[in-house]
């Protein structure tokens, strides 16, 4: 896996709700931009979502892919891809939360890699749109609920 994008934001929530919002994968088209569409094709044995096929639309980068969760409590949530699509090959990730007394920190960490030539320049920055747009959408998602 390619070198990977970080950032993190104070979310000024408890972690169990941001991670409700993590998991209602099916509402991502409303506040994570790049996301067209996103279906829960299968859940654990805990009934959180295990497989979610998305579609995506972040410029460079628009593809389907199927994404696998591994569900770490109330302390965060990562995932790989389980069938790529046309452009991207790998896809890792997580979503881990710190809570901060009444804020939580969230620390969002994402690894894509591309079936297509792309300067590792240009990959790096549409990476680093995804991660921004998916926190600053988390935010405010989460505070206005």
């Amino acid at each position: 896996m390619a070198d990977r994008t970080t950032s993190s934001i104070t979310i000024g929530a408890a972690p169990e709700k941001i991670m409700a919002v993590i998991a209602d994968f099916e509402a991502y088209p409303e506040w994570a931009g790049q996301m067209k569409s996103a279906r829960i094709l299968t859940t654990d044995a805990a009934g959180r979502p295990e497989t979610v096929r998305f579609v995506l639309d972040a410029g460079v980068i628009s593809d389907e892919y199927t994404l696998r969760y591994d569900w770490d409590g109330e302390t965060g949530v990562s995932w790989h891809i389980a069938d790529g699509g046309r452009m991207v090959s790998g896809l890792t990730g997580s979503y881990r939360l710190n809570p901060r007394n009444s804020d939580t920190e969230v620390v969002y960490e994402l690894a894509v890699d591309l079936k297509v030539p792309m300067i590792g320049m240009i990959k790096r920055k549409a990476e680093k749109v995804i991660v921004d747009t998916a926190l600053k959408g988390l935010k405010k998602r989460v505070e206005r609920a």
